[in-house]
């Protein structure tokens, strides 16, 4: 028997280096709650799951507007 199994892919999130240091962990605090929020609105299913990415990009896309960090969304084998 052959399975194909999704890749799984992750956001790759970089604050600015000269950004103050509260207001990074402020931002990563936001970005934890994204995951839980994720978490509890699908039954406890991982970041793991194939919709993930595509669940949670529109709330990255907001924080990202308020802290000014890059991310990108990279394929892990």
């Amino acid at each position: 028997m052959k399975a194909r199994i999704p890749k799984h892919r992750e956001f790759i999130i970089d604050f600015p280096q000269d950004m103050d240091n509260a207001k990074a962990n402020e931002g990563w605090d936001k970005l934890n709650q994204i995951v839980e929020d994720y978490k509890k609105s699908h039954n406890g299913q991982s970041v793991y799951s194939a919709t993930f990415i595509e669940d949670c990009e529109p709330a990255v896309k907001k924080l990202q507007e308020e802290y000014g960090f890059n991310y990108t969304v990279q394929e892990v084998q």
